[in-house]
């Protein structure tokens, strides 16, 4: 029961570092400083560092000199890289979905996930932002390879740094449910050229709008 409570003070202090980072409130560069951090959160340093552990591990925070643990900073090109193998990553989960000889049940659950991404369409940005990873994370474990989860899981955190990057204004257009339809509506239909047209169009669409480059 003991780990069972500190597991859950470790998840706690993650979730609410996630957050502060996401949201801005621990702004790019800004240091992670443990005795700071350990006091505004109520927990130990031990636990605190355990949770900042996972944040470097998913590319929210980056090491400096003299191994200062800082909020990571992205740039324009960074952003552009990121969603470069994300692309790929996903073009590659949507073939094959698309070349499956029975769709209906991924595409049921796709859709199961929109309906998630409606239910969050007028809640705070961060929820808006955890459906739309969820709908992209399901169509990667839809595809049935491990590999290409775990790689896209590993740009998870660079993701989620590209939202503070740009600022709430390009990031909601990104949410759009709608844009959303028209990949799972490309894969349904078993047109191997929509589906990937459609996945690249809209994630090339939100590598432009979070960098404001053409």
């Amino acid at each position: 029961m003991v780990g069972l409570e500190k597991r859950s003070l470790r998840e706690q202090a993650l979730a609410a570092l996630r957050r502060a980072i996401t949201s801005g409130e621990l702004a790019p560069g800004r240091h992670l400083v443990e005795t700071e951090l350990s006091e505004m959160l109520g927990i130990s340093r031990g636990t605190l560092r355990e949770a900042l552990r996972q944040i470097q591990q998913e590319g929210l925070a980056t090491v400096g000199p003299r191994r200062r643990l800082s909020v990571r900073k992205l740039d324009a090109k960074e952003i552009r890289d990121i969603f470069a193998v994300r692309a790929a990553l996903e073009s590659l989960a949507t073939r094959t979905l698309v070349n499956q000889a029975n769709r209906a049940r991924p595409v049921g659950e796709l859709r199961e996930a929109l309906e998630v991404m409606e239910a969050a369409a007028e809640r705070p940005l961060e929820d808006r932002v955890e459906a739309d990873l969820g709908f992209h994370r399901l169509l990667c474990r839809l595809s049935g390879n491990e590999t290409l989860l775990h790689q896209w899981e590993a740009l998870e955190g660079s993701v989620r740094m590209s939202i503070v990057f740009s600022g709430i204004d390009p990031t909601s257009g990104n949410l759009s449910v709608a844009r959303h339809r028209d990949i799972v509506d490309a894969i349904e239909s078993g047109d191997v050229g929509a589906a990937l047209q459609s996945i690249i169009r809209h994630l090339d669409g939100v590598a432009t709008d979070l960098t404001g480059e053409d």
